[in-house]
C-alpha cells in the first residue's frame, strides 16, 4: 500500500510540474494578446490625430484637398469612436481572461508547491527521529530516554501524517482546478470579443454604409482622372520624343534667338569660374536662381540654396574669358570684380545678363515689376535704336541754338572742323550690334595675359611704354584729366556725326547694363600724338598719333564730352576705323583746339616761316607760355583752376 502511494505521489507530482509549465506558457500568451489590445488602444488614438493633421501640412499642392479633408475629419471620428471600444475590450481581457489566469497559478499552483516543501520538512525529521530512535542501547537503566525518544518519534510521525494528508489533498484539487482554469480565460476573452463586434456594429453598421459607399465612390472617381491624366501625360511625351532633335541642341537658335529682356527672376545651369592658383581656375556647374534681389546658389544633393552675390546696384557685362564663350561677369557697386559665370547658349547668356541688370535696378521692389521692366526695357531699345544723331535732335529741338553754333563755326573754323551739309543716317555711320568696349582694359583680359605669361596688349592697339623722348622736344604740351566711357569701331570718318553717334549709343549702353565705372587717366596732347597716362604709375596706358586722329569734336549740349576717331593701318592692307569717347573735367572744345592746334602745328613744321607765323598768333602769358583758350582748364587735382588758361610751352 505505501509503495503504491509514493508511486502515484511520483505520478501527481509530475503532472503538476509539467501543468505549471504550461500555465507560464499560457499567461505569457494571454498576456500578449492583452498587450495587443493595448497596442491597438494606443494605435488607432494616433491614427485619429494623423488623420486630423493632414489638414495642417499645408501641402504646396494641396489645391483640391477638401473632399479629403473633410473625408478624413469623418475617418478620424470614426477611429475614436473604434478606440473607445478598443479600450473597452482591453479592460475586459484584462478582468476576465489574464486575471484568473494570474489567480490560478499564484493561488493554487502557488499552495501546492509550498505544500510539498512542508512535506519534505516533515519527513526529513521523520527521519532523523528514527535514526535516533534506532540508536537507543538494550540497557534498562535508559527507560526514560527510551520514553523521549518514542515520544519524538510519535511527534514527527503525526506531523509527517498531516503534512502528507494536506498535500495529497492539494494535488487532488488540482486536477479538478486546472479544467477550470482553462476554461475561465477563453470564456472571458469570447465574452469582449463577442461584446467589442455587437457594439461596433450597432454603432457602424447602418450609418457606414452610405459613407462607405460615397467615399467608394470618389477613390473610384479619382482613379477615372489619374487615367486619364496618365495617358495625357503619355501622349505629351509621345509628342516630345517625337521633336527635331535641334531642340535638345544647346544654342540650337544662336542666329535668332528669341530673348526675353523683361525678367525679373531667373533660374538654371551656369559654369561658375573658381580661382584655385595664382594662375590656375576651375569651372564648376551649378544651379542658380534669382530671390529677390540676391543670386543663389544649389549645390547638388543640398537641400536649400545659399546666397553668391547681392545684386543690388550691381552691374553686369559681357566678357571674354579663357577662350569660353557666352561668359559675363557681375561688378559690385564699389566696382570691385565679383563672379564670372557662363552661359550654356547666347539667349541665356543675354537673359540672364537682363535679368541681374532688372534685379540690380531693384525693380522687384515695386508694385508691379513685370511692367516697369516692360517699360524701362523698351526706353533702353529706344535709345539705342538708330535713330536721328545728335545733330538732327538739335536742329529740330532748338534752330536758335544750331544758328548759333553754326555762327560760332564760322567764326573758328580753324578750330574745329566743320560735319558735312548732309546729316547721314546712324547705319551709315556704325554698323547695328557693333560691340562696345566699356573700359580700357578688361579683368578678363588681364587674367589671360597673366596666364600666357606675355606682355599684357593694350585695347587701343599700343604698347606700355614708360618714356616720353619726342615729348621734350614737342612745340606743344597739353594735360587734360579725361574719363573713359568706351569705344566701338565705326564705317567712316567723314563727319563729326559719327562721333555724336557713338557717344549715344555708348551713353545708352551704359544706361541699359547699369555701368557707372570709368577710368580715370591724363590725356597729354603733344605736336605729335594723343597720350593716356596713368595718373598713379604715370605708364601710358594708349599712344595715337597724331597724325591718325581723323576726327575729332565735342557734344554740343553735354560740353565735357569728347571724342576722335582713329584710323589705324591692318596687316591685311586695309584700314580700321574706331572712335573713343571721354568724359572731360572742363570742356571738351579745349581739347579739340589743342588738337586742332597740333596738326596745325604739324602742316606747316616743313615750313619755318609759317611756324612762327602760327606761334606769334598765339597771345603769351607773362611766364611766356602760349594761351590755347580763355576758359580755365584742368589743374593737377582734376579740380579747373580759377584763374590760369590753358597754356602750352613753345
Amino acid at each position: 500500500m505505501f509503495r503504491k502511494t509514493r508511486s502515484l505521489l511520483s505520478v501527481f507530482e509530475e503532472d503538476a510540474g509539467t501543468l505549471t509549465d504550461y500555465t507560464n506558457q499560457l499567461l505569457q500568451a494571454m498576456q500578449r494578446v492583452y498587450g495587443a489590445q493595448n497596442e491597438m488602444c494606443l494605435a488607432t488614438q494616433q491614427l485619429s490625430k494623423q488623420l486630423l493633421g493632414y489638414e495642417k501640412q499645408n501641402f504646396a499642392l494641396g489645391k483640391g484637398d477638401e473632399e479629403v479633408i473633410s473625408t478624413l475629419h469623418y475617418f478620424s471620428k470614426v477611429v475614436d469612436e473604434l478606440n473607445v471600444l478598443h479600450t473597452e475590450l482591453a479592460k475586459q481581457l484584462a478582468d476576465t481572461m489574464v486575471l484568473p489566469i494570474i489567480q490560478f497559478r499564484e493561488k493554487d499552483l502557488t499552495e501546492v508547491s509550498t505544500l510539498k516543501d512542508l512535506f519534505g520538512l516533515a519527513s526529513n525529521e521523520h527521519d532523523l527521529s528514527m535514526a535516533k530512535y534506532s540508536r537507543l542501547p538494550k540497557k534498562k537503566e535508559n527507560e526514560k530516554v527510551k520514553t523521549e525518544v518514542g515520544k519524538e518519534v510519535a511527534a514527527a510521525r503525526r506531523k509527517q501524517h498531516l503534512s502528507s494528508l494536506q498535500y495529497y489533498c492539494a494535488l487532488n484539487a488540482l486536477q479538478y482546478r486546472k479544467r477550470m482554469a482553462m476554461m475561465e480565460p477563453m470564456i472571458g476573452f469570447a465574452h469582449g470579443q463577442i461584446n467589442f463586434f455587437k457594439k461596433g456594429a450597432e454603432m457602424f453598421s447602418k450609418r457606414m454604409d452610405s459613407f462607405l459607399s460615397s467615399v467608394a465612390d470618389m477613390v473610384q472617381s479619382i482613379q477615372v482622372e489619374l487615367e486619364a491624366e496618365a495617358e495625357k501625360m503619355r501622349v505629351s511625351q509621345q509628342e516630345l520624343l517625337s521633336v527635331d532633335e535641334s531642340v535638345y541642341t544647346p544654342d540650337s537658335d544662336v542666329a535668332e534667338p528669341q530673348i526675353n529682356r523683361n525678367l525679373i527672376q531667373k533660374a538654371g545651369y551656369l559654369n561658375l569660374r573658381n580661382k584655385t592658383g595664382l594662375v590656375t581656375t576651375t569651372w564648376e556647374r551649378l544651379y542658380f536662381f534669382t530671390q529677390g534681389g540676391n543670386l543663389m546658389c544649389q549645390p547638388r544633393g543640398a537641400v536649400a540654396g545659399g546666397l553668391i552675390q547681392d545684386l543690388d546696384n550691381c552691374s553686369v557685362m559681357a566678357v571674354d574669358c579663357e577662350d569660353r564663350r557666352y561668359c559675363f561677369q557681375i561688378t559690385t557697386p564699389n566696382g570691385k570684380s565679383g563672379i564670372i559665370l557662363q552661359a550654356e547658349s547666347r539667349k541665356e547668356n543675354e537673359e540672364w545678363i537682363c535679368a541681374i541688370n532688372n534685379i540690380s535696378r531693384q525693380i522687384y521692389l515695386t508694385d508691379n515689376p513685370e511692367a516697369v521692366a516692360i517699360k524701362l526695357n523698351q526706353t533702353a531699345l529706344q535709345a539705342v535704336t538708330p535713330i536721328t544723331s545728335f545733330g538732327k535732335k538739335q536742329e529740330s529741338s532748338c534752330p536758335s541754338q544750331n544758328l548759333k553754333n553754326s555762327e560760332m563755326e564760322n567764326e573758328n573754323d580753324k578750330i574745329v572742323p566743320k560735319a558735312t551739309a548732309s546729316i547721314p543716317e546712324a547705319e551709315e555711320l556704325i554698323a547695328p550690334g557693333t560691340p562696345i568696349q566699356f573700359d580700357i582694359v578688361l579683368p578678363a583680359t588681364e587674367f589671360l595675359d597673366q596666364n600666357r605669361g606675355s606682355r599684357r596688349t593694350n585695347p587701343f592697339g599700343e604698347t606700355e611704354d614708360e618714356s616720353f623722348p619726342e615729348a621734350e622736344d614737342s612745340l606743344l604740351q597739353q594735360m587734360f584729366i579725361v574719363r573713359f566711357l568706351g569705344s566701338m569701331a565705326v564705317k567712316t570718318d567723314s563727319t563729326t556725326e559719327v562721333i555724336y553717334e557713338a557717344m549715344r549709343q555708348v551713353l545708352a549702353a551704359r544706361a541699359i547694363h547699369n555701368i557707372f565705372r570709368m577710368t580715370e587717366s591724363h590725356l597729354m596732347v603733344t605736336s605729335q600724338s594723343l597720350r593716356l597716362i596713368d595718373p598713379q604709375t604715370q605708364v601710358s596706358r594708349a599712344n595715337f598719333e597724331l597724325t591718325s586722329v581723323t576726327q575729332f569734336a565735342a557734344h554740343q549740349e553735354n560740353k565735357r564730352l569728347v571724342g576722335f576717331v582713329i584710323r589705324v593701318p591692318e596687316s591685311t592692307g586695309e584700314e580700321s576705323l574706331s572712335t573713343y569717347i571721354f568724359e572731360s573735367n572742363s570742356e571738351g572744345e579745349k581739347i579739340c583746339y589743342a588738337i586742332n592746334l597740333g596738326k596745325e602745328i604739324i602742316e606747316v613744321q616743313k615750313d619755318p616761316e609759317a611756324l612762327a607765323q602760327l606761334m606769334l598768333s598765339i597771345p603769351l602769358t607773362n611766364d611766356g607760355k602760349y594761351v590755347l583758350l580763355n576758359d580755365q582748364p584742368d589743374d593737377n587735382d582734376g579740380n579747373p583752376s580759377e584763374h590760369r588758361g590753358a597754356e602750352s610751352e613753345a
